[in-house]
């Protein structure tokens, strides 16, 4: 019997300095890549491309690791993050795992807004039988919301960490002030 799984999260995340820098940001797509997810659980497969394992689980008594390959593509200032393919490591005993991820990200006036949809279609391993399927459901939608909302912070806190360090090593030839105006929004004084 299949479980299924859903979750999404939405960002709207205000960006005051610099905002009409963040198109060309997102352009560097491995420079992105690396301030969204845990650059040391992440390796780059090709153009675009890379494989990325999830911090291990724990499902009930189960303890699972999905591997995921991720597609990484630009359009019309649009970055999108897309699951090709998973792996479920850990969890022999399930017969067939899918995983669904689309994440867009789009620099706008006023910062950065998105949107990540997440889904897992499983089969029920047979040491869950005697779970009620709507509480594994429950358990997994939660797992999934989890780590969406650790992606939406790290997007708050490192890839705008990120950006701004970016900023400032796009503009080492200008002078300190300045330089320092255009990350903070401030006018030097």
């Amino acid at each position: 019997m299949a479980l299924a799984f859903h979750a999404s999260q939405k960002l709207d995340l205000p960006v005051i300095a610099q905002s009409a820098l963040l198109e060309t940001y997102l352009q560097e797509k491995d420079r992105v890549i690396e301030a969204l997810l845990d650059p040391r659980q992440l390796s780059k497969t090709g153009e675009g491309t890379y494989t990325y394992t999830v911090t291990t689980l724990q499902v009930f008594q189960l303890q699972v690791r999905p591997v995921v390959s991720l597609a990484v593509s630009i359009s019309e200032g649009i970055l999108c993050i897309q699951a090709t393919e998973a792996t479920l490591d850990g969890l022999g005993l399930v017969d067939d795992f899918q995983l669904s991820l689309k994440a867009l990200l789009q620099a706008t006036e006023r910062g950065l807004q998105g949107e990540a949809t997440l889904g897992v279609n499983v089969s029920q391993p047979p040491l869950l039988r005697l779970i009620p399927r709507r509480v594994l459901e429950s358990t997994g939608e939660s797992i999934l919301n989890g780590i969406l909302i650790t992606i939406k912070g790290r997007v708050g806190r490192q890839l705008i960490n990120d950006f701004q360090d970016w900023c400032r090593e796009s503009h080492k030839g200008q002078n300190t002030a300045s330089a320092q105006g255009i990350i903070t929004g401030k006018q030097p004084g």
